[in-house]
């Protein structure tokens, strides 16, 4: 899910959707840099390194390659502190994916992925944090759809700012972007149920305990 280097440069109004996204990128991370505390570093590192790792497995998916992105989880985990994880990320696959995205593009790519997962966060964390383990599932697997919809719709946007030659192309990604969300939503259900069992804490969640057996006297 990412807006290749030059697509939008070659438009006023494409332009101009670089501009703005920048600048709200540049307010979520200054936003999740206050909010984080020193206790919060390796936590966000850590994510930062996941999604990082889960976006070298590309996966051709007719015009575009697509792969997980993680950042339903990025977002309950780390809340507004998504931002700065993301964008670590994605200067890291500039670096080493160009392919991936540039410098021009770098507001924009940590925008439409790191604004839905904060909404992730917001609306799902709670339930993340449920002491039944039907209900953290299900909000994992929410997070993960929210999150890659949400996501998707924003960088169909971008791209229908481009002109007419990419209004199908939009269409393409944000079709194809829905279909997969469940994958998506599975993969972070499953992870989310994971760190409830080993790593609570994570998600600033209590420890989940085995139901007590009751035993009658007769």
């Amino acid at each position: 899910m990412h807006v290749p280097e030059g697509v939008l440069s070659g438009s006023a109004s494409g332009i101009a959707v670089l501009g703005a996204s920048a600048v709200l990128a540049a307010a979520g991370t200054a936003i999740g840099l206050r909010r984080m505390d020193y206790e919060r570093v390796p936590r966000v590192a850590m994510l930062s390194a996941a999604f990082f790792v889960a976006s070298l497995v590309q996966v051709p998916l007719g015009p575009t390659s697509e792969h997980l992105m993680l950042n339903g989880l990025v977002g309950l985990v780390l809340g507004w502190a998504a931002f700065p994880a993301i964008l670590i990320a994605l200067v890291l696959q500039s670096i080493f994916l160009p392919v991936s995205g540039g410098i021009t593009t770098l507001g924009l790519n940590t925008l439409t992925m790191a604004l839905p997962a904060v909404v992730a966060h917001y609306l799902f964390r709670r339930a993340a944090r449920s002491n039944r383990a039907q209900v953290a599932f299900a909000a994992g697997m929410g997070a993960g759809v929210v999150a890659t919809v949400l996501g998707a719709i924003l960088l169909s946007a971008a791209l229908g700012t481009a002109g007419q030659g990419f209004a199908r192309v939009s269409q393409v990604v944000l079709a194809l972007l829905v279909s997969l969300s469940p994958v998506e939503g599975l993969v972070t259900a499953s992870a989310v149920v994971f760190l409830r069992k080993v790593r609570p804490e994570l998600l600033e969640a209590p420890v989940w305990r085995p139901a007590r057996l009751e035993v009658s006297d007769g």
